[in-house]
């Protein structure tokens, strides 16, 4: 057996293993943090994560379930499971649909702009049901013709007071002073969180779009390829509730985004007490930038980073905990994930493909996604944690 094995079952024998919510917490001998091993025994320890192999701690949880013997043998393969509130769950889910449309309604309820404007000619949709059906077209994740049924129903459940043309709806998420008025919202929507999440965590993902770069195939013999639109977010760890985004184009940096993120948040009415982010947000600007809100940043330093101030012992002070500390430091930055689970789900349940061919079309389309993604967060967390979603006193822009 190798070492990373012998000390491995050295810690499986003295029990220094616990089962947790996310995996499993392994005992750290050099320090009183735990670190933490996934189910497909991936540990947050800078030996799995930097050398990529099977670490002590791996190898502690295998033994621990009785999944090799000394000899490494593999004798026994235990499943790992998670509890989950399947009442709860399954609630959620089967009244999903019913419930969205009611907080929808709610939540756009505060926006009656644009009522009567017009003297001649066919009236304007009112804001608030302009609103309404662009996010409920989203969320069905259909095309502009076909949600017009949507539309109807919506009409005839009182939701809106007339179903508009499918077209208006285009024409609507074209423009682009509607832009903030959905960043708000993503804002409201996740205010009913705020008492539960203070962790958060910030990334960047990308969605695709329908349109392409240029090219000059014949000329000089290029592949078409789409553009991207590059989401930034900030996520709460615990409900997974994104509580502030910025959509930029693809190739915009990942740095200069954090502060507006984090301010965002903070100013959404949240207690921010941690922001981990993965080694693009390294920089003093934005570890300045979490501790201005009241919060402590977990940002891995790049290899060629040092700990010199340059106008910062924030930096400085932050570099030597991360070099001396370093199985605390993970414990804290291993809540990353959750932002990374946030993008999937997003991706998965309303398509990782914007369906608008204009810039500012597909900014507001995104947008709507969050939204809708927001308020099925919402809805779980009813049935979850009992909370009681109320929009009326929610703006925070």
């Amino acid at each position: 057996m190798e070492k990373r094995q012998l000390r491995g079952l050295e810690i499986a024998k003295q029990k220094q293993v616990r089962k947790s919510e996310e995996g499993w917490l392994v005992k750290s001998q050099s320090s009183e943090g735990f670190y933490r091993v996934s189910e497909d025994f991936n540990c947050t320890c800078p030996d799995c994560q930097g050398r990529k192999v099977t670490c002590k701690h791996a190898y502690a949880v295998r033994y621990y379930l009785q999944a090799e013997n000394e000899q490494g043998k593999v004798i026994h393969k235990q499943r790992l499971t998670y509890k989950q509130a399947w009442n709860a769950y399954t609630s959620a889910q089967t009244q999903e649909i019913r419930l969205f449309d009611e907080l929808l309604k709610d939540l756009v309820a505060g926006f009656k702009e644009g009522e009567g404007q017009q003297g001649r000619g066919r009236p304007k949709t009112p804001l608030n049901e302009a609103l309404f059906c662009s996010i409920q077209k989203v969320y069905s994740q259909l095309s502009s013709r076909r949600a017009a049924s949507l539309y109807f129903n919506a009409s005839e459940k009182h939701q809106i007071r007339k179903p508009p043309n499918y077209n208006v709806i285009n024409v609507f998420l074209n423009k682009p002073e509607i832009t903030p008025i959905l960043q708000e919202l993503i804002a409201i929507t996740a205010s009913p969180l705020k008492a539960v999440e203070t962790d958060f965590a910030v990334d960047s993902t990308g969605f695709r779009t329908k349109c392409f770069g240029q090219y000059a195939e014949e000329k000089y013999d290029l592949k078409r390829e789409h553009k991207w639109l590059k989401a930034h977010a900030c996520v709460g760890v615990k409900t997974n509730v994104v509580t502030s985004i910025e959509v930029l184009p693809e190739h915009s940096a990942d740095v200069s985004q954090l502060p507006v993120l984090v301010e965002r948040t903070a100013n959404g009415g949240f207690t921010v007490k941690e922001v981990s982010a993965d080694k693009a947000y390294s920089s003093r600007a934005n570890l300045e930038a979490v501790a201005s809100v009241g919060g402590v940043a977990y940002i891995p330093f790049k290899s060629s980073a040092t700990g010199q101030a340059r106008g910062s012992l924030l930096w400085k002070k932050a570099y030597h905990f991360f070099k001396l500390n370093q199985d605390e430091f993970y414990e804290h930055y291993h809540k990353r994930s959750n932002v990374e689970t946030t993008f999937g789900a997003i991706k998965k349940k309303f398509g990782d493909t914007l369906k608008a061919k204009n810039h500012t079309a597909q900014v507001n389309e995104l947008l709507c996604k969050v939204i809708a993604y927001n308020i099925t967060v919402l809805i779980q967390e009813m049935h979850e944690l009992g909370i009681k979603p109320d929009f009326v006193e929610a703006k925070v822009f």
